[in-house]
């Protein structure tokens, strides 16, 4: 046998189960083994914050495959639970500065996560293919991802539509939940920071007797925050078990409770396009209307069988209700005084509930004199949402504004009126097949595609008009990897992704989903002791039936627009000798309009920098006295950005682009063991105090980042 097999033996599986029941949901593992003994698991830390842990991984859930990511012909970046850690991260956007080709987009005034991977965004609730343990958790509205009950974070490059259906084709955000272990362990966590800051953590794990495990992460957290009247109350309670049914057969269930009470804060205004007129710190709302509150409910069951060594199934089933409610004041426009700024009320009561079923047989057979690890999978997802909006927009008669320069708050809130009352529904049900196969010694060849019947409906309340979208479509992807050496391997890839336009066009007909395809150069490469790796990326993505104005009929829209992304990418991560770990990245894209109706052609995309780097070192060793310590430090670059989307209209008359600059921000990082059960952290987050700006939507709408906080941390373990 070569030394890089293509497809594991059950027995790989088996030694994961020793740490952690179905460690993977994702993927049903080999023959089940007996519940393994204390004295079987290795010394790690499986609670609390951890130290000495890895950057590198080896594999990736998401990929729904045994294949070790050197072989896999896709470009994979994984955040590990040590390098979350290491950064003190605790929800998610903590973590994307330090992956390759992310950028933050209009996150609806903080009240949840939108990104963009390669430079593509979806909408600002459904765009971006986010998965939880294999599951859609995208759908419906999302607080801000909290970081405790998260063991890694894994950003699968490229389109993902031949596993996971409906996505854009820059990337795929799988998280992957801390599991039950089979050995007693506790720990608990406390930390105080600036800006009102406090948080405290629980992290309990052990067997309820000889065929059942259990773990629970709860956190609770509060927030003053740096902006003015714009606090955040904060609870997390995620419970899992796992329990053996027989020799070949495991339950898992995985549950995960988030609420989040902010007020919906737009950010800052610009002023004659410029940044700065006033403080970062400055509140352009009613502090009167209090906060939004952002309830998440997740449950997940999973049922794993080994049929024999050879073949497993997996029967998973998903339950979500998420949902937002409250008042907001935002910004609408900013009169020709440079100071009058125009508002809105709004009411919001969104709610959804979301059900998704998944079927999987995973095989490892050899047929025409190769082997193959065949996965064949069906998915069926029903999805209700409910959005009810009121608003009240500003009148010359009663503008509802305020002074940005010295504001004034209290004035007269006025009622809101019925604005939006919409009732979606999304049927979906879909059949995929991957196979990866060890077509020679040194040559993988990973295939697949998915076929997905997709029903939409959108009702109009107020109008009683329903708009139904009916399509069925094919999502393929193709990849090849060469194993040059040991260390060295080479890889290509091609694929196609879809997602649905919801709405009609001027004529009442559904628009054709946004389609898109996909290439990938790339070469990964992994030290002997498969402990430091890196990955370079060569893309090119074109997105066709992009929603763009109708030049026709005012007011409606046709799917005729066009955007194109391009670009390098670099990673690397890993120990590069026993006292120092790194995680590095740059990326290079150019993403662009290609075709629009409207906007400015081969103008840039919003929010997309054509440059974004970061570096994360740590330093670890232990003291004279026996006594461990780590201190280390990270820098992040993130370049120019379009900061609203011009038209064509201004390019032709020579208006300026608005631009959100470049900044660069630095972090130091440190931790002191006190004792074997006792340590001390101390995290410095934007060392120099810099003003920069994360995203923004337009020259009213713009996303101020964090000054300098520092936050420390007392944890211990039991």
């Amino acid at each position: 046998m070569s030394g890089h097999p293509a497809v594991r033996p059950s027995g790989a599986g088996s030694r994961a189960l020793l740490i952690a029941a179905l460690a993977a949901p994702a993927i049903a593992t080999g023959q089940t083994p007996p519940v393994p003994a204390a004295t079987e698991l290795p010394a790690v830390e499986v609670v609390g914050r951890t130290e000495s842990g890895a950057y590198h991984a080896e594999e990736a859930e998401g990929a729904r495959t045994e294949l070790p990511l050197r072989e896999l012909p896709q470009s994979v970046r994984t955040i590990t639970r040590q390098a979350i850690d290491d950064l003190g991260a605790i929800r998610l956007d903590d973590v994307l500065d330090y992956v390759g080709g992310v950028s933050r987009q209009n996150n609806f005034g903080g009240l949840w996560d939108n990104i963009a991977i390669r430079g593509l965004p979806g909408n600002e609730n459904t765009g971006m293919a986010t998965l939880l343990n294999g599951f859609p958790s995208n759908r419906g509205f999302n607080a801000p991802r909290d970081l405790a009950p998260v063991e890694r974070v894994e950003f699968l490059k490229g389109p993902a539509s031949a596993l996971y259906g409906s996505s854009e084709p820059g990337g795929t955000l799988n998280m992957v939940s801390k599991r039950p272990q089979w050995r007693p362990a506790h720990s608990v966590e406390a930390y105080l920071g600036s800006f009102g800051f406090w948080r405290g953590a629980v992290d309990t794990t052990g067997p309820i007797g000889d065929s059942v495990a259990y773990r629970l992460n709860a956190a609770i957290e509060q927030r003053d925050g740096f902006r003015d009247f714009v606090g955040t109350d904060r609870w997390v309670f995620a419970p899992a078990l796992t329990a053996r049914l027989g020799p070949r057969t495991s339950v898992e269930y995985v549950g995960e409770f988030l609420h989040q009470a902010t007020p919906l804060d737009r950010g800052v205004v610009a002023v004659g396009g410029r940044l700065g007129a006033i403080p970062r710190s400055r509140f352009l709302g009613e502090p009167g209307d209090g906060a939004l509150e952002v309830d998440n409910r997740t449950h997940q069951l999973v049922l794993g069988h080994a049929w024999s060594e050879q073949w497993r199934s997996r029967l998973g089933l998903q339950y979500r209700e998420t949902s937002l409610q409250g008042f907001s004041t935002e910004a609408t426009a900013l009169l020709a005084d440079d100071r009058t700024l125009r508002r809105q009320r709004r009411y919001r009561d969104y709610r959804s509930d979301d059900v998704t079923a998944q079927a999987e047989v995973i095989g490892n057979l050899r047929a025409f004199g190769l082997e193959h690890e065949l996965l064949i999978g069906v998915e069926t997802a029903r999805f209700d949402q409910d959005t009810l909006m009121l608003r009240v927009n500003p009148s010359a008669a009663a503008p509802y504004a305020i002074d940005i320069l010295a504001p004034v708050y209290g004035q007269a809130r006025p009622v809101p009126l019925p604005n939006t009352d919409t009732r979606d529904r999304l049927r979906n049900t879909a059949l995929y097949v991957q196979d990866a196969i060890r077509v020679a010694e040194d040559w993988r060849v990973v295939a697949g595609v998915r076929i997905d019947d997709v029903e939409q409906s959108l009702l109009n309340r107020r109008t009683g008009v329903t708009t139904v979208t009916d399509l069925t479509t094919t999502s393929p992807r193709l990849g090849v990897t060469w194993l040059a050496s040991r260390n060295l391997s080479l890889y290509a890839n091609s694929g196609r992704s879809f997602r649905p336009n919801v709405g009609a066009d001027a004529a009442g007909a559904a628009f054709d989903p946004e389609s898109a395809r996909s290439a990938e150069l790339g070469a990964k490469w992994e030290s002997d002791d498969r402990r430091l790796g890196a990955t370079a990326a060569l893309f090119d993505i074109r997105k066709r039936n992009v929603l763009t104005a109708d030049p026709v009929n005012s007011g409606f829209s046709v799917a005729a627009g066009e955007i194109g992304s391009r670009g390098l990418e670099l990673d690397v991560a890993g120990q590069l000798t026993r006292n120092w770990r790194l995680n590095a990245s740059f990326v290079y894209s150019d993403v662009r309009v290609l075709r629009d109706n409207t906007l400015e052609v081969d103008g840039r995309l919003l929010n997309a920098p054509r440059v974004n780097g970061s570096v994360l070192a740590v330093y670890e060793d232990a003291l004279p006295n026996g006594q461990r310590f780590g201190v280390g430090g990270g820098v992040t670059h993130v370049g120019t950005r379009l900061g609203q989307a011009r038209t064509q209209a201004e390019a032709t008359a020579g208006a300026p682009a608005f631009e959100l600059p470049s900044y660069t921000t630095a972090r130091l990082v440190a931790w002191w063991r006190l004792s074997p059960s006792m340590r001390l952290t101390l995290d410095v987050d934007n060392v120099f105090d810099t003003t920069f700006y994360t995203s923004s939507f337009s020259r009213v709408w713009i996303t101020p980042g964090t000054p300098r906080m520092v936050t420390a941390g007392l944890q211990g373990r039991f």
